[in-house]
């Protein structure tokens, strides 16, 4: 019986605008921390960096959509999804910066994106999405936290609490 008032109250969330503005509201805060880092205390970005970025603005753009059409069940659901696949996405990112950061990752840290030749969004909106330097290190943010250890917590957090919310769904969809 507790378990299934858990559910609900974790599916009427998923409904709810205020979990998809929170989305939306913290990603556009992280990237904005971001940028005032990059051009206020001239901590360049590395390739991990602007692809944590990426992930941010699939996350905005992924909670918009969530937010406009929550209340259709399939849309929210392929929402949520994305969701999850995005904090994946992020917390594998982090971890790979925190580890290069640290030392126990070692991975070669290049000024090129990866991405395809189609797909050229450090040309479109360089003052963003543009990468300034190598891996290495992250800047410290606050109470000797670095960026990188933030962001593995954050992105940690986000994973499992979108994970809640999904299974939540999906039950509810099952049960119905």
């Amino acid at each position: 019986m507790m378990n299934m008032k858990l559910i609900k109250q974790l599916n009427s969330i998923a409904l709810s605008r205020w979990y998809w503005l929170v989305f939306i509201i913290g990603s556009i805060s992280l990237m904005s921390i971001a940028l005032y880092y990059q051009y206020f205390r001239e901590e360049l970005p590395c390739t991990m960096c602007i692809q944590v970025r990426l992930w941010f603005t699939s996350l905005i753009i992924v909670s918009f959509v969530g937010l406009l059409l929550r209340k259709n069940r399939v849309v929210n659901t392929l929402a949520q999804l994305s969701v999850v696949v995005i904090a994946g996405g992020l917390v594998e990112r982090s971890y790979q910066l925190l580890g290069t950061e640290r030392g126990f990752v070692f991975a070669s840290c290049g000024v090129d994106l990866g991405l395809p030749a189609w797909f050229a969004i450090e040309d479109w909106l360089p003052l963003v999405y543009r990468v300034e330097t190598s891996c290495g290190y992250t800047p410290e943010v606050i109470f000797g936290i670095t960026m990188a250890e933030a962001l593995i917590g954050l992105n940690v957090l986000l994973l499992i609490v979108s994970v809640c919310v999904l299974l939540a769904s999906f039950i509810t969809m099952l049960r119905r």
